[in-house]
């Protein structure tokens, strides 16, 4: 099964609208709840990364019998240097965004801790792929 989902940037409204519809279907497929948690919470960061950073971005999943494969692409600024984006606390979102609650310098850090394998691509002035897989326990 394969689901897409487009993300406005900028439109935190709409944030985490691609989280929850896969959530719901994890829940009709009989995912482990605990997986499920998991894994929305990695899509959950993902997608508002897209929102807080990039001007567009498209997520696609993948789900079969064993395992969901993300990868999220967007056009934006992309990410200079990955290792220091990876620290908690570290955060490049404006001022706005942070004032919307958000841009804590949480969400790569808690995609690591909620995926079974991370891949991060990126190219300054280009943007970034986020590429991310969960087993199903």
């Amino acid at each position: 099964m394969t689901l897409t989902f487009h993300i406005e940037g900028g439109n935190f409204t709409r944030a985490g609208h691609a989280s929850s519809e896969v959530k719901k279907m994890l829940k009709q497929l009989g995912v482990d709840a605990k997986c499920i948690k998991n894994i929305v919470i990695a899509l959950y960061e993902a997608e508002v990364n897209v929102v807080a950073h990039a001007y567009e971005g498209e997520m696609n999943v993948l789900i079969d019998d064993n395992q969901i494969k993300t990868i999220i692409t967007d056009k934006g600024p992309g990410i200079a240097d990955i290792e220091l984006a990876m620290q908690v606390g570290y955060s490049t979102a404006s001022k706005k965004v942070r004032e919307m609650g958000f841009g804590a310098g949480m969400g790569l850090p808690n995609i690591k801790k909620n995926t079974d394998e991370l891949k991060i691509e990126s190219k300054v002035g280009e943007g970034t792929t986020v590429s991310m897989t969960n087993i199903f326990s």
